[in-house]
C-alpha cells in the first residue's frame, strides 16, 4: 500500500471512531441487526416483542454488535465499549436456557463476544459461556459424513443432513476451545468439517456452493442447494467470503497447508470476478438486471483477502491487498453513511438474491468493514 492508502486508512479510522462513539452510546443496551426507515437500530433483545424462535435473542448475527465494541475498545481503550460488549454477551447467555433456537451459529454469537472478552481481558467468568457454546457446536457434528449440521428443523424441510459454507467461520469457536482446554476433540471436529467442505463445497474454479446435503444416516453426499445465491451452480458472494476467510482461519489455527491452498483458490476466483466498479453483487453469477448488491459480502471478502496476505510471500501480498483496498475504498466512498441520520455505516446489503428486500443495513457488515480497516492498520488481535 502506498502513502495515499495509509492516509485514507488513518482518516477512515477517525471517521469510524467518531461514528461509533455516538452510535454505541445511543444503542448500548440494545443488540441491533438492522435499521428502520428512520435510520434507528432495532433491538433483538427487546423481550416485549413476540419474536419467532430464531429472530429474537437467538438471531444469528447477535454477536457482532459486541464484536464491534471489542474492536473499538482495542483501538481506543475506552472502558465504555467493554460495558456495552458485556451487556450484549450477558443477554446472549439467556439463549442457553431457551436452547431450542440455537444452531451452528453459536460461533458467530459467542466468538466476538465471550471469546473476545476472555482473550482481550482474561475475564474468567465469561469463559464458561464460551466453552458451553463450543460444546453445543461440537454436539451438532455428524460422524456419518463428517459435517456440522447447520440449521434446526425447517417447516416442511428435512435439514438433518444440511451443512452450509457459513460454518467455516463458526468452527473458529472449536479451534479456540481446543487450545484453551488442551482437548483435541474440538479441533478434530473442526478439521473434519473443514475437510468435508473442502471436498464437497469448493468447486474446481474456486467458487463455493452455499448448502450441501448429506444423507444423515450414511454420510453420503447427496446434492447442493442454491441457498441465498441466484441459483443452483451460482456463486453467492457472501458465501465466497465465508469460504475464503474461513479457510484462512482454519490454516491459522492448524497450519494445514491444504486449507491455505483452498483459501487461495477461492481468493483468486473472487478477485477475477470483482467488477471494475468495486461494487460487489449478491452473486458473482447473477444476471445484469436486477443489479442487486451486497456490501456485507464485499466486506467479508475484503477481510479474508487481508488475512490471507499475512500468510503468503512478500512478493505476493499486494495481489491480495490491492483488491481488498479497492473494495473497502468503494464502500468508504460510495456505500458508507457517516452522518447522524443512520446508526449503521455500511449501506446496500442484501441477505439473499431472491428475497423481496434488498439494499438495507446489517450490523455484521459494519463489523467486517471496521475489522478490515483495523487489519490494514494492524490494530488489535484477530478475534477469530
Amino acid at each position: 500500500m502506498d502513502r495515499n492508502d495509509q492516509k485514507w486508512i488513518a482518516e477512515t479510522i477517525e471517521r469510524i471512531r467518531e461514528k461509533i462513539s455516538w452510535v454505541s452510546e445511543k444503542n448500548k443496551e440494545r443488540i441491533p441487526y438492522t435499521t428502520d426507515e428512520n435510520g434507528n437500530y432495532d433491538d433483538r433483545s427487546d423481550n416485549t416483542k413476540e419474536w419467532n424462535i430464531d429472530d429474537g435473542l437467538n438471531w444469528w448475527t447477535n454477536g457482532f454488535w459486541g464484536g464491534i465494541m471489542w474492536l473499538l475498545y482495542q483501538d481506543t481503550k475506552d472502558d465504555r465499549y467493554i460495558a456495552a460488549a458485556r451487556s450484549c454477551e450477558k443477554k446472549l447467555e439467556q439463549t442457553f436456557f431457551d436452547y431450542y433456537g440455537l444452531h451452528h451459529d453459536v460461533g458467530f454469537m459467542f466468538v466476538p463476544t465471550a471469546v473476545a472478552d476472555y482473550r482481550i481481558t482474561g475475564n474468567a467468568e465469561v469463559k464458561k459461556a464460551a466453552l458451553l457454546a463450543a460444546n453445543l457446536l461440537a454436539g451438532r457434528f455428524n460422524l456419518q459424513g463428517n459435517y456440522i449440521r447447520a440449521w434446526n428443523d425447517l417447516p416442511n424441510q428435512d435439514t438433518r443432513g444440511w451443512a452450509i459454507i457459513d460454518c467455516m467461520f463458526n468452527i473458529s469457536l472449536l479451534y479456540w476451545a481446543s487450545k484453551e482446554t488442551r482437548d483435541p476433540r474440538y479441533q478434530n471436529i473442526a478439521m473434519r468439517h473443514a475437510d468435508s467442505v473442502m471436498r464437497y463445497f469448493i468447486r474446481e474454479d474456486g467458487s463455493s456452493i452455499h448448502i450441501g446435503e448429506f444423507e444423515p444416516d450414511t454420510g453420503v453426499f447427496v446434492k447442493s442447494h442454491k441457498g441465498q445465491g441466484y441459483g443452483e451452480g451460482s456463486a453467492w458472494t457472501r458465501g465466497q467470503g465465508w469460504a475464503l476467510y474461513g479457510f484462512v482461519n482454519s490454516y491459522t489455527n492448524t497450519g494445514k497447508k491444504e486449507y491455505l491452498d483452498t483459501a487461495k483458490r477461492v481468493a483468486h476466483y473472487c478477485i477475477a470476478n470483482i467488477p471494475e466498479s468495486g461494487i460487489i453483487p449478491v452473486d458473482f453469477r447473477q444476471p445484469a438486471e436486477p443489479a442487486w448488491e451486497d456490501s456485507c459480502g464485499a466486506c467479508v471478502i475484503a477481510g479474508g483477502l487481508i488475512e490471507l496476505a499475512n500468510y503468503v510471500p512478500e512478493a505476493e501480498k499486494q495481489a491480495y491487498l490491492h483488491p481488498a483496498v479497492k473494495i473497502l475504498r468503494t464502500i468508504t466512498e460510495t456505500r458508507a453513511d457517516w452522518n447522524k441520520d443512520c446508526d449503521a455505516i455500511v449501506q446496500n446489503c442484501s441477505a439473499a438474491y431472491h428475497d423481496s428486500r434488498h439494499h438495507f443495513t446489517m450490523v455484521y457488515a459494519d463489523y467486517f468493514y471496521i475489522e478490515a480497516i483495523y487489519k490494514l492498520d494492524h490494530t488489535g488481535i484477530l478475534l477469530w
